[in-house]
């Protein structure tokens, strides 16, 4: 088979504007709750994708991590790089995530803080593409979040130098041990160089896969005044 042979329908389900919230984000904390299966609807919707599940995993396109979101940058020359992220909060501020300050994303989003995620839910075939500013989050949060973090990966930010060259896998592991050694019986702090970061979106798409690629795809766009402008895109 080719790999331009490798398709599908999309079945399960339509998108009208009377669905639809009046603001992005309760929007996306309504689907964020289906796709997770926290509310009686998304159970239900997630109970009638079953059939759906055996076919797409024929294919190789089978469900996966819910928070995960792709992570789309640019530096100064608009050169863009895309990588995947895991979504770790959302409030009436934007999207957060968190990451090295010293890796490739990190250095894209201090020449360039404009930027893009996508969330791709196969199993309920949605789309969600929010795009806006990205900032650095207070100190505190990045702090307190940290301390969440299991053990293992606290250390693994201070033994990855993320997105530098390294020699093999032992060099990272090496240094893991030594850190794990370092920090025996005490708390392991949080690097400088480690933190979060809030993107506050100016445009959110909600995309809702149907038949014969006639795709409902409604998109808010914030205004000067703050109100959002919803409306319907050709897919």
């Amino acid at each position: 088979m080719s790999i331009a042979d490798v398709r599908r329908e999309y079945n399960l389900a339509g998108l009208r504007r009377r669905d639809l919230e009046a603001e992005p984000i309760a929007q996306f904390k309504r689907w964020f709750d289906q796709a997770t299966g926290a509310r009686a609807s998304g159970r239900l919707l997630k109970l009638l994708t079953g059939i759906y599940k055996s076919i797409l995993a024929c294919v190789g396109s089978g469900g996966g991590d819910v928070t995960a979101m792709t992570l789309a940058t640019a530096d100064k020359q608009g050169r863009p790089s895309a990588r995947a992220v895991l979504l770790k909060g959302v409030d009436e501020r934007g999207f957060i995530f968190f990451t090295n300050y010293d890796s490739r994303k990190g250095q894209e989003l201090a020449e360039n803080p404009q930027a893009a995620v996508v969330f791709y839910w196969s199993e309920l075939e949605r789309q969600v593409c929010i795009a806006g500013e990205v900032s650095k989050l207070p100190e505190s949060e990045s702090e307190a979040y940290f301390r969440t973090r299991p053990r293992g990966s606290r250390l693994a930010a201070w033994a990855s130098k993320q997105s530098g060259v390294i020699r093999d896998r032992t060099e990272l592991e090496v240094e893991w041990k030594k850190l794990e050694g370092r920090y025996a019986g005490q708390e392991v702090p949080r690097p400088s160089y480690w933190g979060g970061y809030v993107l506050r979106p100016t445009r959110v798409e909600f995309w809702q896969g149907r038949p014969n690629r006639l795709h409902d795809r409604f998109r808010y766009t914030r205004q000067p005044d703050g109100r959002w402008l919803l409306e319907r895109l050709a897919p």
